[in-house]
């Protein structure tokens, strides 16, 4: 696991935080309403569980090019 590995699995990582914090958001009724703690915890969850399923490989890294 190399730097094109760690930038690739960051980019994922990053994605499923913001598509986790939509979710979350488009939920409530009012941005008042939002549970902000809950709707940030679940999406830095998701964001690790990306980190971890990228462990198993990352389509768009190929085996040669992990450096």
């Amino acid at each position: 696991m190399g730097r094109t590995w760690a930038k690739a699995a960051a980019v994922r990582a990053i994605k499923t935080f913001a598509q986790s914090m939509i979710g979350g958001i488009s939920i409530g009724a009012a941005v008042s309403e939002v549970n902000w703690i809950y709707v940030v915890s679940v999406a830095v969850v998701a964001a690790i569980l990306s980190v971890l399923t990228s462990l198993a490989g990352l389509p768009e890294v190929e085996k040669g090019d992990q450096e």
